[in-house]
């Protein structure tokens, strides 16, 4: 088992990869930098090899593909996952490091919005869209993260082996998060600072289409998380569209005449009752359910420590 792990998946950062790779290696000493190449054309693995990373593969594309292969396969007391864009100063990594290795931290976010992302970042619409996100993670699920969809984070060995990766692509971030709030691990933000990609690097992420899939994603994590207060919200609003409709097209009509005159508008509106109260009941029986998935989780995080304490023993007898 690795002491510290630092993971960086590529796709196409030649420009970059190895003065990132030097970074580390100069910032971590103790580290093993593993660079996931994920089908990149432009020679990345070979440069990365060259300049001390350990090179490895994932053929799947997309970013949480990569994680998904990097957590299965690495074992290590502490990750330490950066991109490889040479965005996130490597100098500050060890403050993360200590954080989980010291303060016992499952998930230390590197808070990029409180720092320079804003005036490094030129491109609006991330900026907006960055800061969307972080307000509806922190309102959906009553929480203070400061930097929801940075790519800069160090994690602890029971984060890693328990995480259950879903997502193919950029909206990994986010269901990091709100995984790690809903399942009560100890979460903290760290400063870092940021900076621009430099001349030559390409971004990967495509502005509409990932924030469209992140969109997705917070709302998906917030009727799986959350299924009692997201179809709450459902059966009311299905209520008021429901009342809407009802009072002044069949109530006042049939207390002026004491006739209903539109009967089709009055079935109508029955079933979108019925519908109201299919999305509470919903909410309930799956919020039983998650109440019950959050409890067999924290047996699964007993065998994961059970297993890290495994993995230790063995590494202190060779």
């Amino acid at each position: 088992m690795d002491k510290i792990a630092v993971l960086i998946p590529c796709y196409n950062e030649a420009p970059t990869i190895a003065k990132v790779v030097a970074d580390f290696r100069r910032a971590l000493p103790g580290a093993v930098v593993y660079v996931y190449d994920n089908n990149s054309t432009d020679h990345t693995d070979e440069i990365a090899r060259s300049a001390g990373a350990v090179v490895r593969y994932e053929r799947m594309q997309g970013k949480g593909n990569v994680v998904r292969r990097m957590f299965q396969e690495i074992d290590a007391r502490c990750y330490v996952m950066a991109d490889g864009d040479d965005t996130y100063p490597a100098e500050m990594a060890p403050a993360l490091v200590r954080r989980v290795l010291e303060e016992k931290a499952d998930m230390v976010v590197g808070d990029r919005l409180s720092s320079t992302y804003f005036q490094e970042n030129k491109r609006p619409f991330h900026n907006f869209g960055n800061s969307l996100v972080r307000w509806a993670i922190n309102r959906i699920f009553r929480s203070d993260i400061k930097d929801v969809m940075t790519g800069y984070r160090a994690f602890s060995y029971r984060f890693a082996k328990s995480f259950p990766v879903v997502g193919g692509g950029f909206e990994l971030e986010t269901e990091m998060t709100a995984h790690a709030v809903m399942m009560n691990m100890a979460v903290v933000n760290e400063p870092v600072d940021y900076r621009d990609r430099p001349s030559g690097s390409v971004s990967k992420l495509n502005t509409l289409q990932d924030g469209m899939r992140v969109i997705r994603t917070v709302l998906r994590m917030f009727r799986s998380y959350r299924p009692m207060r997201f179809f709450a919200i459902l059966a009311l609003l299905l209520v008021l569209l429901d009342a809407a409709i009802f009072i002044p097209a069949v109530l006042i009509p049939y207390h002026q005449t004491g006739l209903v005159e539109r009967f089709p508008t009055l079935i109508v509106c029955g079933f979108v009752a019925i519908a109201a109260i299919f999305a509470f009941f919903n909410g309930m029986l799956l919020d039983t359910i998650m109440r019950k998935e959050r409890r067999e989780f924290e047996f699964r995080l007993i065998q994961v420590a059970a297993m890290q304490r495994e993995a230790s023993a063995c590494e202190e007898t060779r």
